[in-house]
């Protein structure tokens, strides 16, 4: 792991002035204030509609008053989006620099190789970090303005409290990063195989959506595989489900083995995937 540091150092430098990276910070966010501000607008208009027509002396907001599940969905469509931003940016990374030759820079440098790829881990998982915290700090306090925060109550009676509604989405969120750094190496292994850039990428894209279009086909199978566990088009996380629960739907079924699995496959998968970079990147000719 030689030249290390002037590896991660190299890699921040560009990172803070790349708007690649921006974008990856704020483009979750964007789409996901789009998506709530429509769905309160739809809210809108068909309260202002039913009260014209007089159909529902309460309005839409009698069904649905608390913010909870729509800071879920939120936090659901942002992390999908920011799944298919982290496995483009890692595909590019290193493809990117061995095709313009920054990485032979590097190397001149006495910088080895695993450290480039280290140091570009790094990069990575520090970018997804700063992207989670503006997620969710700008879901919420979207879906504040927007809705407001409360317990699920129905003809005065209480379905679910505050407390165990947040308890149910710290516990979804937590499943739900852990493919994360998964994910990342993924990119990043699929990044040193290929020849090019934008072979890198379509691949590592294609692969990923690839999995989540197949992953229902493997039956329980699929719970061996990092992928099945993160937020995606076809979802199947557990924050799918607590999207559900926190509105008071009490017909969700959690399979334990389910849970167990998400906290115990990703991680190991990461280390692999890791390893499996490092070791072939000392093979590849540059």
């Amino acid at each position: 792991m030689n030249g290390f540091t002037t590896a991660l150092r190299a890699e921040l430098y560009i990172a803070l002035r790349n708007y690649a990276n921006r974008i990856a910070v704020l483009a979750p966010l964007l789409i996901v204030a789009a998506q709530l501000i429509l769905t309160r607008l739809g809210q809108a208009g068909t309260a202002a509609r039913e009260a014209l027509l007089n159909e529902s002396p309460f309005g839409a907001e009698a069904t649905d008053v608390t913010a909870y599940g729509y800071f879920v969905d939120g936090l659901g469509t942002g992390l999908t989006l920011l799944v298919l931003i982290l496995v483009a940016l890692a595909a590019h990374s290193f493809a990117f620099d061995r095709d313009t030759g920054l990485l032979r820079h590097l190397l001149i440098r006495r910088v080895s190789r695993p450290a480039v790829i280290a140091a570009k881990l790094v990069q990575l998982h520090l970018t997804a970090l700063l992207a989670l915290l503006v997620l969710l700090a700008g879901t919420w306090l979207l879906c504040a303005w927007l809705w407001e925060f409360g317990p699920v109550v129905e003809d005065g009676f209480e379905l679910i409290g505050e407390a165990e509604i947040r308890s149910e989405i710290a516990l979804g969120l937590r499943l739900a990063l852990l493919p994360l750094p998964a994910v990342i190496a993924f990119g990043m292994l699929v990044s040193v195989l290929t020849n090019s850039t934008t072979q890198a990428v379509t691949t590592a894209l294609g692969i990923n959506l690839a999995i989540d279009i197949f992953k229902a086909t493997l039956g329980d199978s699929a719970y061996y595989l990092y992928a099945t566990f993160q937020p995606a088009l076809l979802d199947q996380s557990y924050l799918s489900d607590v999207g559900s629960l926190v509105r008071g739907f009490s017909d969700v079924l959690i399979d334990s083995r389910f849970l167990t699995l998400n906290t115990w496959i990703p991680l190991p998968q990461m280390l692999i995937l890791v390893l499996l970079s490092l070791w072939l990147v000392q093979k590849r000719n540059l």
